[in-house]
């Protein structure tokens, strides 16, 4: 299968979707206690409609941030391109990420539980943005970082690599 990707740590494929990563300390950032409170129902971080205006931005989303039991969340709003590595935008769009130590992908406030919740340590995720991509089509992706094991916590929070893959059908089969 024909692919084309885009690397969500790359300035040059940045700006091609208009993308800046920022980032926020916390299940719920700016909250105390960072927002840990039993039985919560969720964080609104997650949410397409969020804002996230006052979080620093960076450029390396491979830093390591924090130590402890932390919870870290990255969001990027990301606009379509014409095109990708010369191709014109066709099939479908996938993140394809791995978030050390635990991770959570929420596309457009929505998260497939089957492929974007945990899947375990350090595991690499795929997840489809839009499985029909159009240039100029907008999109929010929040990666929520986790620090593990839990119950005693390692090294830091970062995510090793975010692509974005466009992927087609080749049309001679």
């Amino acid at each position: 299968m024909p692919r084309a990707i885009i690397d969500l740590q790359n300035s040059a494929d940045l700006k091609s979707v208009n993308g800046v990563w920022r980032f926020a300390q916390g299940l719920v950032p700016g909250e105390p206690n960072e927002g840990l409170v039993a039985r919560i129902a969720g964080s609104p971080a997650r949410l397409a409609d969020y804002d996230d205006s006052g979080w620093e931005t960076t450029d390396d989303i491979a830093e390591w941030r924090s130590d402890g039991l932390s919870f870290i969340w990255y969001r990027i709003n990301i606009t379509i391109p014409e095109t990708v590595g010369g191709q014109a935008v066709q099939g479908r769009c996938l993140i394809e990420t791995c978030i050390d130590d635990y991770g959570e992908i929420w596309i457009d406030g929505e998260c497939d539980r089957q492929a974007g919740a945990v899947q375990g340590f350090n595991v690499p995720q795929r997840v489809v943005v839009s499985a029909d991509p159009k240039p100029g089509d907008q999109h929010t992706i929040a990666l929520l970082a986790i620090n593990g094991p839990l119950a005693a916590p390692g090294g830091a929070v970062f995510v090793r690599y975010a692509t974005l893959a466009f992927e087609w059908r080749d049309p001679r089969y």
